[in-house]
């Protein structure tokens, strides 16, 4: 019924922090991979969390391992919650946000809706999900898995994976791509405040990033 995997190695503190100051559309101006559906939204704006994933599979209206992994969580982690298809029942609300707060995790994120807005907002928990919902999951004791190859917003999430998420979305990173991946990102996000402090001077976009050459080489007779 129940498949459950030790809790997986914590990413280094040092890409964490490395990763912290990275747009998550940065990073999807060249990598084609990695982003959940954009249908997975942010419950409360402006915030940017980096964690290790801690990888969840549970089904239908049934939230029995989610309540047990609560308990498992630790300062760091990111609890990504696959529903295996629903999007009728809110697996998670107000109680599990207070637990999972507690234990120190950072966010959770979760591939269908929600419930107890409210408390999450008062909570101040990060939370990533596909909306609201008032129809709640119950302890019916199915089974589900833990820390178990899982797919959230159509992205293939293993347990110690990086997880980048802000307002534009979430982005999943191996642990061994978060370094080269992060520190490409900040080299472009220096490039682009540049770029724009020399548009706010009267530059023009289409000549600094070659749109114009290309837009003016078709009109050419």
């Amino acid at each position: 019924m129940y498949t459950i995997n030790d809790m997986p190695e914590q990413l280094p503190a040092e890409d964490l922090a490395l990763l912290a100051e990275v747009e998550t559309a940065t990073v999807g101006h060249w990598r084609l991979f990695g982003f959940m559906d954009y249908g997975i939204k942010p419950l409360l704006r402006g915030k940017r969390i980096v964690g290790t994933a801690v990888t969840l599979a549970i089904p239908g209206a049934d939230s029995t391992l989610l309540h047990h992994a609560a308990g498992l969580l630790r300062p760091g982690d990111v609890l990504v919650v696959d529903r295996l298809g629903d999007d009728r029942h809110a697996c998670w609300g107000g109680g599990v946000t207070i637990a999972a707060k507690a234990a120190g995790a950072v966010a959770g994120i979760v591939d269908g809706p929600c419930t107890d807005l409210a408390e999450i907002e008062d909570s101040d928990f990060p939370m990533w999900a596909r909306g609201v919902s008032p129809i709640t999951t119950r302890l019916y004791d199915i089974g589900g898995g833990l820390n178990i190859a899982i797919s959230c917003g159509g992205v293939p999430v293993m347990p110690g994976d990086a997880v980048l998420a802000d307002e534009s979305g979430v982005l999943v990173l191996p642990r061994a791509e978060v370094r080269a991946v992060a520190t490409e990102a900040l080299r472009r996000q220096s490039s682009g405040r540049e770029r724009e402090a020399t548009v706010r001077h009267g530059a023009k976009l289409g000549e600094l990033t070659g749109a114009s050459a290309k837009v003016l080489a078709r009109m050419a007779p």
